[in-house]
């Protein structure tokens, strides 16, 4: 697992939760810093819009749809939650340097 892989991952919330996509952002013994990905985004407030990065080169990254990742806010997971063994794909290098760039600024 690597910085910019993406991985399914079961992430909760309160009672709730899901697996979805997930882009690592730091890995450390026992769990995982991430953000989420979603294809949701014509639904969502122009504030929290403003926060999603496109990705541009989905397929190449494994992905099904057009997809966005959710700075918004990270998530820490302990490593038991991310399907390891099923790697969905990475992030290419062009996507990878936008998104620093997007989130510098």
């Amino acid at each position: 697992m690597n910085i910019f892989d993406i991985f399914i991952a079961y992430v909760s919330w309160g009672n709730n939760g899901k697996r979805r996509p997930v882009l690592i952002i730091r890995q450390g013994v026992n769990n995982a810093r991430v953000f989420n990905i979603t294809t949701r985004y014509e639904s969502k407030s122009e504030v929290i819009r403003s926060k999603y990065f496109k990705i541009v080169d989905w397929k190449q990254a494994g992905l099904d749809r057009q997809s966005y990742v959710d700075t918004n806010d990270t998530i820490t997971l302990p490593i038991s939650s991310v399907d390891v063994k099923h790697p969905v794909g990475k992030l290419t290098q062009s996507d990878k340097n936008n998104l620093i760039e997007f989130i510098i600024k």
